[in-house]
């Protein structure tokens, strides 16, 4: 994080949204910046079958676009033998996902300017792509930009489904820690299905307390949807990575603090 004071984040509550099971490297990094933080989630992941045919075929693809970390997740079996992933065409949408690729063995081009399907888009190796069979691997919903917009470049996309997003299970002690968090508490968030399931399950005083706190959110998309939902303080971060969302939850401390 940009900045030289070490600890940014002192004395404040950090809440982290991601996905069940997956917020405890932005835990880790929050607390050493000096929060305190505490996991609600605001999604489920659930691994799915790909159909037989996409099974079968996936050694065939021209290029691999990765959607997340879990899309690099939960479909990492699909992908060719070791030995074949070396010179693999594969794209992923951040940073996160790039990483979760290493780990299997693949180096993912990412988007230079954003995080997110307008970058991936932006990419010249995916500009002229007439006749080209790319891999599409995520889950189902979602916005749906990528595959409509390279089929009208002339590619044949086929979409992978290799999981589910599901409403996460909230529970008495998800809404004890945020009652007991101290403030200032700020929240995270990179995904507006996390947000819509957040307002539709958390009592209406602990929405309330989020509502009236700083939100760092990780999209100019994101910043709208907030507002719709009643969020006032809204900060955008530069991507869903952590380090750039604790470093817009910051900012949103250090002018509070002024």
């Amino acid at each position: 994080m940009a900045t030289r004071d070490p600890h940014p984040l002192e004395g404040a509550t950090v809440l982290v949204t991601r996905p069940a099971g997956t917020a405890g490297s932005v835990l880790r990094l929050a607390r050493s910046l000096g929060a305190s933080a505490i996991a609600v989630p605001g999604l489920s992941l659930r691994a799915t079958a790909p159909d037989r045919r996409s099974r079968t075929s996936a050694a065939r693809f021209d290029a691999w676009i990765f959607a997340s970390p879990a899309a690099a997740r939960f479909g990492a079996h699909l992908l060719p033998p070791q030995r074949a992933r070396r010179n693999l065409a594969a794209f992923a949408v951040g940073d996160g996902t790039a990483r979760a690729l290493a780990r299997h063995g693949i180096r993912a081009t990412i988007p230079r300017d954003r995080f997110d399907s307008e970058g991936v888009l932006a990419l010249a190796e995916l500009k002229s792509i007439r006749g080209r069979r790319i891999a599409l691997i995520g889950a189902p919903g979602g916005r749906d930009l990528i595959a409509p917009t390279l089929r009208r470049r002339g590619a044949h996309v086929e979409a992978i489904h290799v999981y589910r997003r599901e409403p996460p299970r909230l529970t008495r002690r998800h809404f004890d820690a945020i009652e007991a968090a101290a403030d200032p508490l700020l929240t995270l968030v990179s995904s507006g299905e996390a947000l819509g399931h957040l307002v539709a399950l958390l009592p209406a005083a602990l929405l309330e307390r989020l509502r009236a706190q700083p939100l760092a959110v990780s999209s100019v998309r994101l910043v709208g949807l907030a507002r719709e939902h009643g969020f006032a303080e809204i900060v955008q971060a530069r991507s869903a990575a952590p380090r750039d969302l604790l470093a817009a939850a910051a900012g949103a401390l250090a002018r509070h603090r002024l």
